[in-house]
């Protein structure tokens, strides 16, 4: 089965594709021929996954899932939640979204955060929904060189270092996409065993 990630971010395509079962090709957003920006203008994470895989499923006809990823900080009420990407700004800076979290946290005793990735399927024009969370902790600086966005920052629960420290599938085996993603993997290949 041929499925497309609706992403042109290549960093989630590498994290996800070693998750991927054999039978199914993963294609991305450029394999398919989409170049144009897909829509993100949900205020959660369930209508902008939905509504990035819609518009593939739309204009291009190719069955597709696409995720959408908000880091959930208790102490500010959730933010920067579905505005992760671009919470210091629309240039999606990850620099300075860390810097205005760390700002915002200034004094603030209260660390306890949670990634959470909710992933739409849209399989035959039928939508399905899927979420991983990962609860940890925001450091005070940040620390690694690996990963992205505020991978430096998050001490997932029951370890000492940060995403942004451990290496690819190390952080593959607990993150809060590769949850997702897991769940997603069980549903295709249930749907694979009840068509066999």
């Amino acid at each position: 089965m041929k499925l497309c990630m609706a992403t042109n971010n290549a960093h989630k395509i590498e994290e996800i594709r070693p998750l991927v079962p054999g039978t199914v090709g993963l294609v991305s957003l450029e394999e398919i021929g989409c170049r144009e920006e897909l829509p993100e203008t949900g205020d959660t994470l369930e209508a902008n996954s939905r509504q990035k895989a819609q518009y593939v499923w739309d204009h291009y006809g190719v069955n597709c899932f696409a995720d959408d990823t908000g880091l959930e900080v208790e102490a500010l009420g959730g933010e920067p939640g579905v505005y992760s990407a671009r919470y210091a700004g629309p240039q999606r800076d990850a620099r300075a979204n860390m810097e205005l979290l760390l700002r915002k946290l200034e004094g603030e005793e209260n660390r306890r955060a949670q990634f959470r990735t909710t992933i739409t399927l849209i399989l035959d024009g039928q939508a399905y929904q899927f979420e991983g969370v990962v609860r940890g902790a925001i450091l005070g600086a940040a620390r690694g060189t690996g990963g992205f966005g505020y991978d430096p920052l998050f001490v997932p629960d029951g370890y000492a270092r940060t995403f942004a420290e451990m290496d690819l599938a190390e952080k593959n085996k607990i993150s809060h996409r590769a949850r997702a993603v897991e769940r997603l993997i069980r549903f295709l290949r249930e749907r694979e065993e009840e068509s066999s």
